[in-house]
């Protein structure tokens, strides 16, 4: 296989998107954590993140049965570098506090669509 930046370039080069974000995988820290009592920082760290243009996407995943909720989320994160998007998660008050551990993977993004309908009159917007 060939190094990430190489890839990238040949991506690049045939008309791919080639839009690297990062995906952070996070997970109880164990079962005794208090994911309910360190909730409210995590969320106001998220806003604020979105605000800044920092935070794609995030939300809990389910098990592997696609059933049950297991405490796991995704994080997915617009930065600079894997650095800086490592820096970003490791200030996430769920992994700062030890509630949470995570890693992280470049995600280079090169097909795909999304849909965004926004009504004029009635602000309302619908993704899909």
């Amino acid at each position: 296989m060939p190094k990430w930046a190489d890839y990238k370039r040949i991506a690049k080069e045939r008309g791919a998107l080639a839009l690297e974000l990062y995906v952070v995988n996070s997970v109880p820290a164990g079962p005794d954590v208090d994911l309910p009592g360190t909730l409210p920082d995590h969320l106001a760290y998220q806003a604020r993140l979105e605000q800044e243009g920092k935070l794609v996407f995030a939300g809990p995943v389910s098990d592997f049965s696609g059933e049950d909720m297991n405490g796991e989320g995704m994080i997915v994160y617009r930065a600079a570098s894997l650095e800086e998007a490592r820096a970003l998660a490791a200030e996430d008050p769920m992994h700062k506090k030890g509630v949470r551990s995570f890693t992280i993977r470049r995600w280079m993004i090169n097909e795909g669509s999304f849909t965004l309908n926004i009504g004029l009159s009635t602000g309302k917007v619908d993704l899909s």
